[in-house]
């Protein structure tokens, strides 16, 4: 168990492998997807123009005999899936018609800066009844999702979230794909929402929903073909809840973790931070059999989806996964990379720590924006907390980084709370924690347990990126800030 006088002394960071060591560090020498088959040539790339209305529409998500409740989508059915093929480009055009400003932020893609979807850092917050278009071609393949960047307790709290994955990364395709989107819902037995923030959950691990659901549904299920290869896109859209995900009743595999691809190993169970995501390819039973995913994080098992097989022309046969296409996200070079220390705290004196800025730089408009924030902070990256409405000011970047120029993050969690963190823009690769014992693996949120220390490697793109924990009430509580490449 590390102390808080070890987290906290030195912002240089440990960088020896002796001391590493000496914490009881845990790593893997063999780097993300190292050996995985590389992907051939695709075909030319289509252009998609699609539309998305946020808007508030009509639900029943406490089952369908249940009352309405006045959800917030950018479609007509909760979660809404786009398909596209890698070398697709997007034009997305969003129509606002909330009674609030909102945007789109890609989460895990790694699009161009100014298309990042984060208010007043990217992008002017797009107003009611205003428009916005997004273009761009995402580079890699995976499970994505989009949403907002400003009141995400409430816009997000509401279902405000759609899904976006990126096809061609399999040798051989799965005769079934599957999204299992994990949200809770906060409801009264009425159906109208409960508050989506409150201090004793901002403070603490966050403020949990009353109504368990997957794809906005209570108990989701689904028939497959007996004997065939499931792939199951597994993602944690919840605002507070971590999961640990299971396969009971047919073997399963890892075999993408946040939509990078893996080199495929049996699942036993595996946790999903808030934003995370795991893609899992599972042979379905014989016919008349059932398999469930489970939630083992829970105070009980909780059922996630179960998927009963059905009669189909395929027959047993050993199970062996082939793994998808090597990803083609920059790998830093750990031998020249520079290494920063990020302590992610409860916050004390945070105002204090604010510094001024231009007072003409766009960016201090934000500050006459209480949507994007709560009034009370708790929570800080290097001290410094993400300014709430009382400041006049935003803060200095938490770092200075080189277009190109490799980097290792440190990240130490000095709470006893667990905090997802997101580094927007960018795929990193996860060298190591000193809690878990997982192989390396590429993500865009890492779960950062209480007490730990992990390390984070990656190729800094040029803009301004957001970076910051995903349990939403600790990012509207000062746990946020950005870091500017040039």
């Amino acid at each position: 168990m590390l102390t808080r006088r070890i987290f906290l002394s030195g912002t240089a960071g440990l960088a020896g492998a002796g001391a590493l060591a000496s914490l009881g560090w845990r790593s893997s020498s063999a780097r993300a997807g190292e050996g995985l088959p590389a992907r051939p040539p695709g075909a030319i790339g289509v252009k998609h123009e699609l539309t998305f209305t946020a808007a508030e529409r009509e639900a029943r998500l406490l089952g369908p005999s249940g009352p309405v409740s006045r959800v917030w989508t950018y479609t007509d059915q909760p979660f809404g899936v786009t398909r596209i093929r890698l070398g697709d480009s997007l034009r997305a055009q969003l129509v606002n018609t909330l009674p609030e400003h909102t945007s789109m932020h890609w989460h895990g893609v790694r699009v161009p800066n100014g298309q990042d979807g984060v208010q007043y850092l990217t992008q002017p917050p797009v107003n009611p009844g205003e428009t916005f278009t997004y273009e761009f071609t995402p580079p890699d393949t995976g499970t994505f999702f989009f949403h907002p960047h400003c009141n995400e307790t409430g816009q997000i709290g509401r279902g405000l979230a759609g899904i976006l994955i990126v096809e061609g990364d399999e040798q051989e395709p799965s005769h079934a794909d599957i999204v299992l989107a994990n949200k809770d819902w906060r409801l009264a037995e009425n159906g109208s929402w409960l508050p989506f923030h409150t201090n004793e959950g901002a403070s603490r691990a966050g403020t949990f929903g009353t109504v368990r659901a997957v794809n906005g549904v209570q108990e989701f299920s689904r028939d497959v073909p007996a004997h065939g290869d499931v792939r199951l896109r597994i993602l944690n859209l919840d605002s507070s809840r971590t999961i640990e995900v299971g396969v009971e009743g047919a073997d399963a595999y890892v075999i993408a973790t946040d939509g990078n691809p893996i080199d495929p190993f049996p699942l036993h169970s595996w946790k999903l931070g808030t934003a995370m995501r795991l893609d899992v390819l599972v042979r379905a039973p014989k016919a008349g059999r059932s398999f469930k995913v489970i939630d083992y994080f829970s105070a009980e098992p909780w059922t996630l989806a179960t998927l009963k097989s059905v009669d189909s022309n395929l027959k047993q046969r050993p199970f062996r996964p082939k793994p998808l296409y090597a990803s083609r996200v920059p790998r830093a070079d750990l031998k020249t990379a520079e290494r920063k220390t990020f302590a992610f705290s409860a916050a004390t004196g945070a105002s204090g720590f604010v510094q001024a800025m231009a007072q003409d730089d766009p960016l201090s408009k934000v500050m006459l924006d209480a949507l994007c924030v709560q009034d009370a902070t708790f929570w800080a990256i290097n001290k410094a907390s993400w300014p709430n409405a009382g400041h006049r000011n935003l803060p200095p970047p938490l770092a200075m980084l080189e277009a190109g120029k490799s980097y290792v993050f440190e990240l130490m969690n000095a709470t006893p709370h667990p905090h997802p963190i997101h580094l927007h823009g960018h795929m990193f690769e996860v060298l190591s924690a000193s809690r878990s014992d997982l192989p390396r693996f590429l993500a865009d949120t890492v779960l950062l347990h209480p007490k730990e220390r992990i390390e984070i490697a990656f190729v800094a793109a040029p803009g301004d990126w957001m970076f910051h924990c995903h349990i939403l009430e600790h990012l509207e509580a000062g746990m946020m800030g950005y870091v500017r490449v040039v």
